[in-house]
């Protein structure tokens, strides 16, 4: 397989039977075999893309002093900004050559989490910024939550197994500013390979080559989307939980060719996580003679406290 599906959640949507069956088994078939899709049909509209992009590049162009009163101390850059070179892939010790933002969870009056989850962060000298990030943070929940019903049917669930685990799950949403590259980098690329540690990832901005996949032969593999579809992924907790039936795929995003050195990238990930009590044990149905249990049981909340110590967010 060379490159990844490409699948309209309009199919799922539609009130046709057949439609919506040949959506989630396109969707299953994807994620057994290369863990990756690019999706047509979501709920994010033009205007609203454009707006954040707008937006986010009039945040990352600030002055570092100004974005560096954002970097919030003890909270393991899960809300607010991140600088530059901070974060690490599992096993790495360069730093990836990125800086980035995090929207969270926005949560109703009263909720369990309100102590569990840090405050989101108010940017001043960008009055849009936190409004337009918003929006589209709900519109990527919006559209992750039918992806998880359609899997939900794949694997054999109530299609609505995992609404109650994702509503105020510990979702983020990550607005990345690859910089220039000015120097040769010292074993450094833009976000090394890695898996994604969440339920599923929703990723804008996959149009230009950067973003690779690595398919079961090891090889590596252009993901390049069209401007309208959302590249979207399984991420460990996803796996886990299945007992490797859906696959996270490790992937990575490459340096680009030195002509290019001098422009920027953007991509804007939508991290889906459930609550933190959400038992990440293989599901029954996953588990046969074939393929016996993987993983150790494990809950959400536990296995992101391990990844974010690995990642260099949260010292031990």
């Amino acid at each position: 397989m060379q490159n990844i599906p490409s699948v309209n959640l309009r199919d799922f949507l539609s009130d046709d039977p057949k439609r919506k069956q040949k959506f989630v088994n396109e969707i299953g078939k994807a994620y057994e075999e290369i863990g990756f899709v690019a999706l047509k049909g979501h709920f994010l509209d033009d205007q609203l893309v454009e707006e954040l992009y707008s937006e986010v590049k009039n945040f990352f162009n600030l002055p570092l002093e100004v974005k560096e009163q954002y970097e919030i101390p003890g909270i393991g850059g899960q809300r607010g900004y991140v600088s530059f070179g901070k974060e690490h892939a599992k096993g790495r010790k360069e730093g990836d050559l990125k800086e980035f933002w995090h929207f969270g969870q926005y949560l109703p009056e009263g909720s369990k989490y309100a102590d569990e989850y840090p405050d989101n962060v108010q940017v001043k000298e960008v009055p849009k910024f936190n409004e337009v990030g918003k929006e589209a943070y709900k519109m990527l929940e919006k559209t992750g939550i039918y992806v998880l019903r359609a899997l939900a049917l794949y694997l054999g669930l109530d299609e609505f197994y995992f609404d109650k685990y994702v509503a105020e799950g510990n979702s983020i949403l990550r607005p990345i500013h690859y910089p220039p590259i000015t120097e040769e980098p010292k074993n450094a690329v833009r976000a090394a390979a890695h898996g994604d540690i969440n339920l599923i990832t929703l990723l804008m901005g996959a149009q230009g080559k950067g973003l690779q996949v690595q398919n079961h032969e090891g090889e590596w593999i252009d993901a390049i989307a069209e401007p309208d579809e959302l590249v979207i992924n399984v991420g460990d907790m996803l796996s886990r939980h299945t007992n490797n039936k859906l696959k996270s795929t490790i992937h990575q995003v490459v340096n680009p060719p030195k002509e290019l050195w001098g422009s920027s990238r953007y991509s804007i990930p939508f991290f889906m996580h459930p609550v933190s009590e959400m038992k990440l044990d293989c599901l029954e149905n996953c588990i046969d003679e074939e393929n016996p249990k993987l993983y150790e049981d494990i809950t959400a909340g536990e296995f992101l406290h391990e990844r974010l110590v690995e990642l260099g967010l949260i010292k031990k």
